[in-house]
């Protein structure tokens, strides 16, 4: 059904009597089926209802107020789904759910907010308690569907949240995506081409650079990647990554510092052959003069505030 935010309701209904009736409740519960329960009233004038049938049938329980101009059909127990569909309603023809709100929707973002999050072109949704409404016309390639429900793309979605969240917020993300396999580094980089200028396009082409270096060096754990985007945030000096060092690989190295620090992944030290490897590197590189550190991906993933402390230490 396409929105017509100028659509009049008839003077007329398009049916009389019995015929009438069976048939318009037949295509209002058609289309509430497919929106997850939810109609909007410019979806109930196109089918044929008017103001005064819309007012009945809300007298009568089979419609159901959720916001202005937005109904449940025939009762209010609506799945998330369903709750999201009369979000993006409310806000009018043509809006779509945004920011921390799609980034819930996409399955990237927890969203623990009070507030939804919507982008339109119209002024629909002002006015709405508890509803952020961000005035932009779109791309046609930075909407899309989920489920039926209008959201920004996952790829608009991050530049959204670069915009608004704390860093930190954006690179778990990223993170999330890449863990559900919906991380398309090349659809980023369009998007970004798209909205050359706008907040938080910055941020994300950073980040990026995680994820496809300029080195030509490969980053290659998930840890190294956690890593590289927390010393950004914090604005620590960029390391080396992966560098041969004496014949010895060196996970980060900082050579104003002369500083080593290699992350310990569990699966690195699986024998008692890469246990004693390690400990030999650790002993040449401090006998050359080098300071070494060592992370453990369980610190970086629970005690972040000693991680970051060592790295003052460290990096002074």
């Amino acid at each position: 059904m396409s929105p017509s935010p100028s659509h009049r309701p008839p003077a007329e209904p398009l049916f009389s009597g019995a015929e009438r009736h069976s048939e318009t409740t037949r295509r209002v519960a058609e289309l509430a089926a497919r929106q997850h329960g939810v109609v909007a009233a410019w979806q109930l004038y196109e089918l044929g209802l008017t103001r005064w049938m819309v007012a009945r049938w809300c007298r009568a329980g089979r419609l159901v107020r959720l916001y202005p101009g937005v109904y449940a059909f025939g009762h209010a127990a609506l799945t998330l789904s369903g709750r999201r569909m009369a979000w993006a309603l409310a806000a009018g023809p043509g809006a779509d759910l945004s920011h921390r709100t799609a980034g819930a929707a996409h399955g990237v973002f927890t969203d623990h907010g009070t507030k939804v999050h919507v982008t339109t072109t119209r002024e629909g949704g002002r006015g709405l308690r508890g509803f952020v409404v961000h005035e932009r016309r779109l791309h046609p390639e930075d909407r899309t569907q989920l489920d039926g429900i209008p959201v920004t793309s996952l790829e608009r979605t991050f530049i959204d949240i670069a915009a608004t969240e704390h860093p930190d917020r954006l690179a778990k993300a990223l993170e999330r995506a890449e863990e559900l396999n919906t991380l398309d580094l090349a659809k980023i980089r369009a998007a970004c081409d798209r909205n050359r200028g706008q907040r938080g396009v910055g941020r994300v082409r950073a980040l990026l650079e995680i994820y496809e270096p300029k080195d030509p060096r490969l980053i290659r754990s998930r840890f190294e990647k956690g890593m590289l985007r927390l010393l950004e945030t914090e604005r620590f000096p960029r390391p080396l990554v992966n560098l041969d060092l004496h014949g010895w690989e060196a996970d980060l190295y900082w050579p104003e510092h002369n500083r080593v620090v290699e992350l310990d992944g569990w699966q690195g030290h699986r024998t008692k052959a890469a246990f004693e490897r390690d400990h030999a590197r650790d002993l040449d590189l401090e006998a050359r003069g080098y300071g070494v550190g060592r992370i453990s991906w369980l610190q970086f993933r629970t005690d972040r505030p000693a991680v970051l402390r060592a790295l003052h230490r460290w990096l002074g």
